[in-house]
């Protein structure tokens, strides 16, 4: 047997075609992600401000409903039941979108958040499940599904940016579907083999399953009308999902300050530290599909050797720097800590933030230099999003495996799952300083410039300066997060 084929012999059946639903899977959410505020303002003639505010409750909801996902696909309906439901609503809500229409859009964000925001933590445990606990491959399975969803923002980016040029959005949403499609039948061509393996459901009796996928439908679908109405009231929903995560917040510090535990108690409040510094670096990168892509429209010379930009096209500059960077930053870490530098995760967390604030910092500097017209060169633009690429690098990686080295047994459902209410409510932040810069119709980047500038170098200061103050808080993370075994077994070193 050649060595390709003994290699390929040893990937566990299911986790090779998940690569390809993955990749399948995105396109949708890409284009929606991409062309949302674009599609909003420019064809249904939606106010900047109130296109924004719909994006942000867009991604809130993504995100939130992600952990309810978990539970609803292992214990009522199975991952992979969940997964195939979920990205037929999307199909549906693509379609419905595509029909061009206001009404048909509330209809369309309802129907694809419930199906996009519930099936990807079942794509993940489909996954996760095909190794055994103790198998090194998953770390591995999990890099290859990471760039499986890269190439389908990639392509999704892609497309989109080229019916944008045209205007042609019914057929963008229709291009949507297809991917949504192609997911389907994959899952159905290898329904046997993505089989769920370990899950509580698979521990119940025959009629206790059928009940228990009953509610589960029943749940499913009842979510549609509840997050249609939802989104036609965005700012009382933007209000209710800040008060839910006010008390969230509330109730982690009192968790923490009645734990009995010292040094899990002190892990906790560098948790909740470190979350801080993330709510900053999410709220200020979600401005990419809202506020700075209304800023790159209006504002930028998008064009580069004679050839226009789309504006989706700019999302893929950090889709590239995340592929390329990803590897060759995991290199270079490796390479500092075996000469003896303690990279950790403080020293990440504000290093990405000072990356984000002079990536916002680099946009009023090329608003200084615009040209008569107030067009800012494209350069600029690209500066500040590998900027904050490579700030999403430091950060990104390494939240998720934070949470299970700082977070107790007993409370890690709740950090994970407070931990992905945070991104979802960068979003309504995002979103909140993406609708401070008004656009009134017929605005001219000269006009507008002035504003853009002062919000970005606000944004970009107010990042820096929580940057440094996480690096001035560095010594004190370190010896909250650093247990006693550490440092009677490796003293002298840096925690990672």
């Amino acid at each position: 047997m050649s060595t390709t084929s003994q290699r390929l012999a040893r990937i566990p059946p299911g986790s090779g075609v998940l690569f390809f639903v993955q990749m399948f899977s995105t396109l949708g959410y890409a284009v929606l992600y991409s062309s949302l505020v674009l599609y909003a303002t420019e064809h249904l003639r939606f106010s900047a401000e109130h296109a924004s505010l719909v994006m942000g409750v867009f991604g809130a909801f993504n995100y939130g409903l992600h952990l309810f996902g978990g539970y609803l696909g292992g214990r009522f309906l199975s991952n992979r039941n969940l997964f195939v439901g979920g990205m037929l609503l999307q199909v549906f809500g693509c379609a419905a979108i595509a029909g061009g229409t206001e009404a048909l859009l509330y209809w369309g964000l309802a129907l694809f958040l419930t199906g996009s925001g519930l099936n990807v933590t079942c794509l993940n445990m489909m996954l996760t499940q095909r190794f055994a606990p103790e198998d090194n491959r998953r770390e591995g399975a999990f890099l290859w599904n990471y760039a499986g969803m890269n190439v389908g923002f990639f392509i999704g980016f892609t497309v989109a940016g080229h019916f944008q040029l045209s205007q042609s959005y019914s057929s963008l949403f229709w291009f949507a579907t297809v991917g949504n499609i192609l997911a389907i039948v994959l899952a159905l061509a290898f329904w046997k083999v993505l089989a769920d393996l370990d899950t509580p459901l698979m521990k119940v009796g025959a009629a206790q399953f059928r009940a228990r996928f009953a509610a589960g439908t029943a749940i499913l679908i009842g979510l549609v009308p509840l997050l249609w109405w939802l989104l036609q009231h965005p700012e009382g929903t933007e209000s209710l999902v800040k008060l839910i995560s006010a008390a969230v917040a509330l109730a982690l510090i009192v968790l923490t300050l009645r734990h009995r535990d010292v040094p899990e108690r002190k892990r906790m409040w560098a948790y909740l530290v470190l979350t801080l510094g993330s709510l900053m670096f999410w709220s200020l990168y979600q401005m990419a599909p809202s506020g700075l892509q209304l800023f790159a429209v209006g504002n930028v010379k998008l064009e580069l050797w004679g050839v226009t930009i789309a504006p989706q096209w700019v999302q893929n500059i950090n889709t590239v720097v995340i592929v390329l960077g990803g590897p060759l930053l995991s290199a270079w870490f490796v390479r500092l800590r075996a000469r003896g530098w303690p990279l950790d995760v403080p020293q990440q967390f504000a290093a990405s933030l000072l990356l984000m604030g002079l990536g916002f910092l680099a946009l009023p500097l090329g608003i200084h230099f615009a040209n008569a017209q107030g067009q800012v060169a494209f350069v600029w633009l690209f500066a500040s999003y590998v900027l904050q690429s490579l700030g999403e690098l430091l950060i990104s990686p390494v939240g998720y495996a934070m949470i299970g080295r700082l977070a107790p047994r007993q409370y890690q459902g709740v950090m994970m799952g407070s931990w992905m209410l945070v991104t979802g409510l960068a979003s309504l932040f995002a979103a909140d300083f993406s609708g401070m810069v008004a656009q009134p119709a017929g605005s001219t980047a000269l006009t507008s410039n002035p504003a853009y500038a002062a919000l970005f170098t606000q944004l970009g200061l107010g990042s820096v300066v929580v940057g440094i103050a996480l690096m001035a808080l560095i010594p004190w993370l370190r010896r909250l997060i650093t247990d006693e075994t550490h440092n009677s077994g490796q003293r002298g070193s840096a925690p990672t």
